[in-house]
C-alpha cells in the first residue's frame, strides 16, 4: 500500500495554466455565480482537503442556462457541418495541448491515478475528434415515390436544446461523448456535472470558449446534492429543452425519464450495469486474469462496465483464483493518484466506500471467504475514501454483491459447471450493459456472445469501448447509443419533405 503523503493544494499549484481551474459556472458565454451566491466545496477524496469551490445553483439558474441555450440554438442550428467540424477540431487541439493540466485536475477531484486520468483525457479527446468528423455526415435520403412527378426527401435536423447530466467516475469523457455528438448535430447544451467532480467540466468549457464555440452553445450549471433534485427537475421538464441525456444509476434514470415524459422529450439513458465475466475451461488463464485485473480494478472498480460477477469453470477455478490473486498482489498499490506507484486511488465518495464495506460484511456473513483485502487499508485509514482491492470466493448468488452493481474494488469469484448454467446466471440480472467471457472455442465464442443479454460483449478481452463503436445497454441499463456513427442519431430529428414537381 502507498502511504498518502500528498498536499492537495500543493499539487493543485503545479497546474501550469491556472485559468483552467474555474470556480464559476458558465452560462451564455459568461462565468457566473449562483443567483443565491451560495457555493459548494470540491474535495480531494484521497486527502479530504478542499481544493476549490463552485456555485451551488438552483432551478432559477437552470432557467437562465436553458434560455441562453435556446437563444444560441437559433443561429447554431443554421451553421454548416463543416463550420461545426472546424470548431470542434479547435476544441480538440486545445484539450490535447492541455492534457497534463487536465489530468492533474481530474486526479485531484476524482482520485483516479494520474496514468488513468491521462488515459481518460485521451479518451475524451477521441470523441471530440470523432464527432468533428461526423458533423459533416448528417446524411439524408431520397426515397423513390410511387406517385408520378413526386419526390420524397428525408432530411435530418437538430432536435434543439439538450440537457446533459453526467456522473463523477469519468468527469471529462462522459461530457465530451455527449456534448461532441450534440454540437456536431447542431444542438446546444446545458450540462450538469456531478457535484463531486465539477472542475473538469468547467476546464473543458474554458477550452471550448478559447476554441471559438459561440456563447450559449455550451452551458454548465453546478449544484450541490441538496439542489440536485430541483435542478434535475427543471432540466427534464423545461418546455424549451427537447432532449435529455443521462449517465448514472438505473433508479435515477427512471426518475428522470418519468419527468421528461411530461413534455415527451427524447431521452438517452446510459444506466447501471452488473457485468458478468466468464472464464471457460478452455480459456487462456493468464490472459483472462490479466484482462480481469484491468476490467475490475480500473478507477477502483467505479465504472459502469466493470466486471462485477466473475464466473470460472470448476475445472480451472483454483488455477484461475491463484493466478489472479498473484496479479493483484504484484500489480496493485493503493494510494493518492499523484503518488508514484499508485495503481488504485480512493473511492470517490464516502457513500461508495460505506457500500463496498457493507457488501463485504454481508457476503462473509453468508459464507464467503476473503482471499485478499476486504477492509480499509491501515496505512491510509482515516485520510481518504480508500478500500483494499478485494478478492472473495464461495460467494452466494443471493447477497447484494451479486445482485447489485458494486461500483468498487470488490471481485467475487463464482464456480460454474456448464455453459447453459453460466448463461442463465449471467442473464439473471435486470440490467444488461456489458459482459465478458474467455474461450478458445470459436463456435462457443459466437454462441455465448449472442446469448448474453447485454448491449456490449468482450470476447477474450476486457476492453470494449472506443470512439468508433456504439456504447450502451439493454434491459434496465437504458436506451440509446453513444459514440460511433450511431452517436448523432439521438440528437437529430428526421423530417420528410414530399415534393410535387409537376
Amino acid at each position: 500500500m502507498q502511504a498518502v503523503k500528498v498536499s492537495s493544494l500543493d499539487e493543485l499549484a503545479k497546474i501550469k495554466d491556472k485559468s483552467l481551474v474555474c470556480h464559476q459556472a458558465y452560462i451564455g458565454g459568461k462565468w457566473v455565480d449562483a443567483a443565491s451566491q451560495q457555493h459548494i466545496d470540491v474535495v480531494d477524496p484521497a486527502t479530504l482537503e478542499t481544493i476549490g469551490s463552485v456555485p451551488d445553483m438552483d432551478a432559477s439558474d437552470v432557467k437562465l442556462a436553458v434560455s441562453a441555450a435556446t437563444r444560441a440554438f437559433a443561429s447554431w442550428k443554421h451553421t454548416t457541418g463543416k463550420e461545426r467540424s472546424l470548431l470542434l477540431r479547435k476544441w480538440l487541439d486545445l484539450v490535447v495541448a492541455n492534457k497534463d493540466d487536465l489530468a492533474r485536475l481530474m486526479t485531484l477531484e476524482n482520485g483516479k491515478p494520474l496514468g488513468e486520468a491521462l488515459g481518460e483525457i485521451a479518451y475524451s479527446a477521441s470523441f471530440i475528434e470523432w464527432f468533428s468528423e461526423e458533423a459533416k455526415r448528417g446524411y439524408g435520403d431520397i426515397v423513390p415515390s410511387p406517385i408520378p412527378g413526386s419526390r420524397a426527401l428525408v432530411m435530418k435536423q437538430p432536435v434543439g436544446v439538450v440537457s446533459i447530466i453526467t456522473p463523477y467516475n469519468f468527469p471529462s469523457a462522459m461530457i465530451t461523448r455527449k456534448v461532441g455528438a450534440a454540437l456536431a448535430a447542431g444542438c446546444t447544451v446545458v450540462v450538469r456535472p456531478a457535484y463531486e467532480t465539477p472542475l473538469s467540466a468547467l476546464a473543458l468549457c474554458e477550452l471550448a470558449e478559447r476554441a471559438g464555440i459561440p456563447p450559449g452553445v455550451i452551458n454548465v450549471v453546478t449544484c450541490s446534492a441538496k439542489n440536485t433534485p430541483a435542478v434535475g427537475l427543471e432540466m427534464t421538464t423545461s418546455p424549451e429543452v427537447r432532449k435529455v441525456s443521462f449517465t448514472g444509476s438505473t433508479a435515477v434514470g427512471k426518475l428522470l425519464m418519468g419527468q421528461a415524459s411530461t413534455t415527451m422529450k427524447r431521452v438517452s439513458m446510459e444506466l447501471g450495469g452488473n457485468a458478468p465475466f466468464i472464464v471457460f475451461e478452455d480459456a487462456d488463464i493468464q490472459k483472462a486474469a490479466g484482462n480481469l485485473l484491468q476490467c475490475k480494478f480500473r478507477n477502483a472498480g467505479q465504472t459502469c462496465v466493470s466486471a462485477n460477477r466473475i464466473y470460472v469453470h470448476d475445472a480451472v477455478y483454483d488455477e484461475f483464483v491463484g493466478a489472479f490473486a498473484a496479479l493483484v498482489k504484484e500489480k496493485l498499490g493503493v494510494g493518492h493518484g499523484l503518488s508514484e506507484g499508485t495503481t488504485i486511488g480512493p473511492m470517490i465518495t464516502k457513500r461508495g466506500l460505506d457500500k463496498v464495506e457493507e457488501q463485504v460484511q454481508l457476503a462473509v456473513a453468508a459464507g464467503a471467504t476473503v482471499v485478499l483485502g476486504g477492509k480499509r487499508p491501515e496505512v491510509v485509514a482515516g485520510k481518504g475514501y480508500f478500500f483494499e482491492p478485494t478478492v472473495l470466493v464461495n460467494v452466494s448468488d443471493d447477497v447484494p454483491m451479486t445482485c447489485e452493481e458494486t461500483f468498487g474494488p470488490l471481485c467475487p469469484i463464482y464456480r460454474f459447471t456448464s455453459e447453459d448454467e453460466v448463461i442463465r446466471r449471467a442473464n439473471a440480472a435486470s440490467v444488461g450493459l456489458a459482459g465478458y467471457f474467455f474461450s478458445r472455442d470459436v463456435a462457443r465464442v459466437f454462441r455465448v456472445a449472442e446469448a448474453l443479454e447485454v448491449g456490449m460483449v468482450g470476447a477474450n478481452t476486457g476492453a470494449i469501448a472506443f470512439d468508433a463503436v456504439p456504447f450502451g445497454g439493454i434491459k434496465e441499463s437504458g436506451m440509446g447509443r453513444e459514440g460511433s456513427r450511431y452517436g448523432m442519431d439521438d440528437y437529430l430529428n428526421i423530417k420528410l419533405i414530399n415534393l410535387s414537381v409537376l
